[in-house]
């Protein structure tokens, strides 16, 4: 993902750097466009995996208090609600914007709360740290991470917090999304957080509880600690309306509504 500064070289079996705002973030890899759908168990890395070393720097000046990138919008005082299931499992995700934030390298990262629940009941609870550039670029900063255990919802061990222990931000939405754009989403190798990113096509369509939405935005993401493909589409002026599985696990979460 980048900005609208940003620079990005992406071809056959290229080396693909991402410049934004004065962050590097570097992966080698192809951009080529074939897409996993199948539900593999155990599915292969994709051409474009990130591999090697990754730095990044936070330049607090550079960053703005408004999150409104229109993939990634998020107004205090916002609530999405999505259903799915999960390994066959019915779930509800609600993911609230709160009106805090988080000192994090010298910039306030807005805090979004997102509670999975099964059966009414919190199985998973998440309090992710998002900051945006000026270029537009929405980052990840990090996530306090809990899930449940013995009845009761103890830190996840892939928490992270960018600084902390090695680990670094990386980009969870840009500010201008080209096709074929290569990221990494988080980097913290000790707790396993390594997800990464490309971005499919910007005229994709979704079909959710919410409503009809095309055009939309459509990534890919990849990790390869679990390894797990999943696709999710974006709507502007919403944020994220559909995610689902589809290689290395059955999950899929829609947008039914959302409240302000």
């Amino acid at each position: 993902m980048t900005g609208p500064n940003g620079r990005v070289t992406r071809g056959p079996h290229s080396i693909i750097a991402v410049v934004l705002g004065g962050a590097i973030l570097a992966g080698c890899g192809s951009s080529g466009k074939g897409a996993v759908t199948t539900a593999e168990s155990n599915p292969a890395p994709p051409p474009w995996e990130i591999k090697g070393a990754y730095t990044t720097s936070i330049d607090p000046a550079n960053f703005v208090t408004t999150i409104d990138n229109p993939y990634f919008p998020l107004v205090p005082g916002t609530a999405f609600h999505y259903q799915g299931t999960k390994d066959g499992t019915k779930q509800t995700d609600d993911m609230v914007v709160t009106g805090q934030t988080k000192q994090i390298l010298g910039v306030p990262a807005t805090v979004v709360e997102d509670t999975v629940s099964e059966k009414g009941k919190a199985v998973e609870r998440t309090f992710d740290w998002y900051a945006q550039d000026k270029q537009g670029n929405v980052w990840y900063m990090g996530e306090d991470s809990l899930e449940l255990k013995h009845g009761k919802l103890v830190r996840a061990s892939d928490s992270w917090e960018s600084g902390v222990n090695g680990a670094l931000p990386g980009i969870i939405m840009p500010g201008n999304p080209q096709p074929g754009a290569v990221y990494r989403q988080e980097y913290f190798p000790a707790g396993e957080a390594l997800d990464q990113a490309r971005v499919i096509r910007l005229d994709a369509s979704a079909s959710v509880p919410a409503g009809v939405f095309k055009p939309v935005l459509a990534t890919e993401e990849f990790s390869p600690v679990e390894p797990q493909f999943e696709k999710k589409y974006y709507a502007a002026g919403v944020g994220e309306v559909e995610e689902k599985v589809v290689a290395g696990g059955h999950e899929r979460f829609d947008l039914v509504s959302v409240t302000k």
